[in-house]
C-alpha cells in the first residue's frame, strides 16, 4: 500500500520519503525478502507506530530509515538527502546529527551514572541539550547520579531515551522500546516518548508487536511479509495512560 496515506498531514514538512524499498538478505542458498517494495512518508512532529508480527519487515524498515542498513532496491530521502546514494561517512554523519535510536535493550555503560551515560552522546553532538535537562524531560532528575545497576528496567529505558534525545535529533526511531517491560512500566516509558514528541516536535517512529500501543499514534503502519499492508490514521491520539495490555 502507498505510504502517502489519505489524511496524511500534508501541511507538515516531509522528514522521510521512502519509495519502493526492497531488502533481500542472501543467506547462502536461501534469499530472504525482508521488504518488498515499501512506500512510506514520515512527517515533521508526527508519531507513527509500526505494527506487525516477527519477520514482517518492521526492524529492517526502521534500520534503513536510520541509515543503519541500505536497501537492495528503492530510494529513501531524509529531507533533501538521498540516503541510498550516501557514503558510509555521510551515513555516519547523518545518524550522529539527525537520528536518535532507542532499542529494546538499554545499552547503558554500567560504570557511568545516568547523567554521565547521557553526556556520552552530548559530547559528540552539534547542538545538544544539557544532560540534566534531557533526564528532566523523561522524569529522572532525582536519579541522575545513580548507576544503571541502581535503576529499574523502566528507569534504565528512560535514561536511554534521554540519551537519544539529548543531541536534539529531528527523528527518534524506537525498536520495541517496551518489549522487555511490564505493562505499568511500559506505559511510563511511552509517556516519556509522547512528551518528547509533543514538546520537542521530534518525528517519532515506534516499532511494536503490541496492537494496544497503536492508539497513541497519529498513524498506524501495518506490515505483513515485508509489505505495508495498511496505514490507518487515528482521529484522536490516546494518552499512554489510556492504553492497556
Amino acid at each position: 500500500m502507498d505510504g502517502r496515506t489519505p489524511n496524511a498531514p500534508e501541511t507538515r514538512e516531509t522528514v522521510f520519503r521512502a519509495r519502493g524499498l526492497t531488502k533481500i538478505y542472501d543467506m547462502g542458498e536461501v534469499k530472504v525478502h525482508a521488504l518488498r517494495g515499501a512506500d512510506l512518508d514520515l512527517f515533521e512532529g508526527e508519531l507513527i507506530v509500526l505494527l506487525g508480527p516477527s519477520g514482517s519487515g518492521k526492524s529492517t524498515l526502521l534500520n534503513i530509515l536510520g541509515g543503519l542498513d541500505v536497501p537492495s532496491a528503492g530510494t529513501v530521502h531524509y529531507r533533501e538527502m538521498d540516503l541510498t546514494k550516501a557514503t558510509e561517512k555521510e551515513l555516519t554523519s547523518f545518524r550522529r546529527r539527525h537520528v536518535g535510536f532507542i532499542f529494546q535493550f538499554y545499552n547503558l555503560i554500567p560504570s557511568l551514572t545516568a547523567v554521565e551515560n547521557v553526556a556520552v552522546v552530548t559530547d559528540i553532538a552539534e547542538k545538544p541539550m544539557r544532560p540534566a535537562d534531557a533526564l528532566d524531560l523523561v522524569g529522572l532528575s532525582d536519579r541522575k547520579d545513580h548507576f544503571p545497576a541502581q535503576l529499574s528496567g523502566g528507569e534504565q529505558q528512560r535514561v536511554s531515551i534521554a540519551r537519544a534525545i539529548a543531541k536534539n535529533p529531528a527523528v527518534l526511531l524506537c525498536d520495541e522500546p517496551t518489549g522487555a517491560l511490564d505493562s505499568a512500566t511500559g506505559i511510563v516509558v511511552l509517556e516519556a516518548l509522547e512528551r518528547v514528541n509533543r514538546e520537542l516536535g521530534t518525528a517519532t517512529a515506534v516499532i511494536t508487536h503490541n496492537a494496544d500501543i497503536a492508539g497513541m499514534a497519529d498513524r498506524v503502519v501495518h506490515l505483513r511479509s515485508g509489505v505495508i499492508a495498511e496505514i490507518e490514521r487515528n482521529e484522536q491520539r490516546k494518552s499512554p495512560r489510556e492504553l492497556h495490555w
